[in-house]
């Protein structure tokens, strides 16, 4: 999840602020509700670690428009849901996410919960890298082996 808000965090700024009214393809939505949906995912997921009930609505509640503003503003936005996932992961004794959480969908492990938080967010990571490319902007940088020097498993299994 943190890697994902990482790349979220340098990918955003490179989007124009001209552009973040922009509905992207084949959904209704604008590529700022995007970016702030995509820091939002994680920020719900704390709020669930934390014993709220995990409602449908929740990853794309907007409690403060202004977030959307700008990518400044959306960028600042999701260094806040960095340190809040941050603080989470320090704060719980539970690493394996064993506790279980109230969702829409019934009762779950936490660790379910954050498994469906980090693909989604890794989804969107994903749609807003080909919306910088139909507009001509590459995205920052490919994943290289520091991205993945600290993980459990070597980079080739996550590469198969």
């Amino acid at each position: 999840m943190q890697r994902y808000i990482d790349a979220a965090l340098r990918m955003i700024p490179q989007m124009p602020d001209d552009q973040l009214a922009t509905l992207t393809p084949n959904r209704p939505r604008a590529y700022g509700r995007l970016a702030h949906h995509m820091f939002r995912i994680c920020e719900a997921f704390t709020e669930v670690a934390g014993g709220k009930f995990f409602a449908q609505a929740m990853p794309g509640e907007v409690h403060d428009p202004a977030e959307m503003a700008s990518t400044a503003a959306l960028t600042q936005y999701g260094r806040g849901v960095k340190a809040k996932v941050e603080d989470w992961w320090a704060a719980t004794p539970d690493k394996g996410a064993q506790a279980e959480v109230d969702t829409y969908y019934g009762k779950q492990k936490l660790h379910e919960v954050m498994e469906r938080a980090t693909w989604h967010i890794g989804q969107h990571t994903r749609q807003w890298v080909m919306l910088l490319g139909m507009h001509g902007i590459a995205a920052d940088r490919p994943l290289t082996d520091a991205d993945f020097a600290d993980l459990p498993m070597p980079k080739q299994v996550w590469d198969d």
